[in-house]
């Protein structure tokens, strides 16, 4: 079985796994990094949401083999020793419900931020519509992505 390296979370990882194994499997269940969730699988839901060298994926459709020699990012690797600003206005904003699809949410208005530091409510829906909150609580997504805006423009972390 061949062996993948990769980085994952600023971390040197060796797995040995078949080429077309998912990411996400080769995360949860050989690596122990359960933050990414398993929603649907197929890369429609959003509950799954990393990054790959920056920007955002779904590691359920992304085979292992494809990933060797990149910077792979979970939710647990986002904010270093504490919590990146969308983290915290996740919190600030009480955005979370059930909480299931957070991780993904929380990559994902990452991803935009760093594209687009000032989102528009059409740039944050059209950029967050692709990551499903059963619980329906994107009016507080977005107001927490529009916190986190302002404080990393205040900060000058426009990434």
């Amino acid at each position: 079985m061949p062996v993948h390296h990769f980085n994952l979370n600023d971390d040197t990882v060796s797995v040995e796994a078949p080429e077309d194994t998912p990411l996400l499997w080769v995360l949860r269940d050989l690596l122990g990094v359960t933050g990414p969730k398993y929603g649907c699988g197929v890369g429609v839901c959003g509950a799954c949401t990393s990054h790959l060298d920056g920007g955002a994926f779904r590691p359920c459709i992304q085979p292992v083999g494809g990933v060797a020699g990149r910077r792979v990012t979970t939710i647990e690797g986002l904010g270093g020793e504490g919590l990146h600003p969308v983290q915290q206005a996740w919190i600030d904003e009480d955005v979370a419900q059930c909480g299931f699809c957070q991780p993904g949410q929380i990559m994902a208005a990452v991803a935009l931020l760093r594209r687009n530091p000032d989102p528009s409510d059409a740039d944050i829906d059209a950029a967050m519509s692709d990551n499903v909150c059963r619980c329906g609580t994107y009016v507080r997504i977005r107001a927490a992505i529009k916190r986190a805006a302002w404080q990393l423009r205040r900060e000058g972390m426009g990434k």
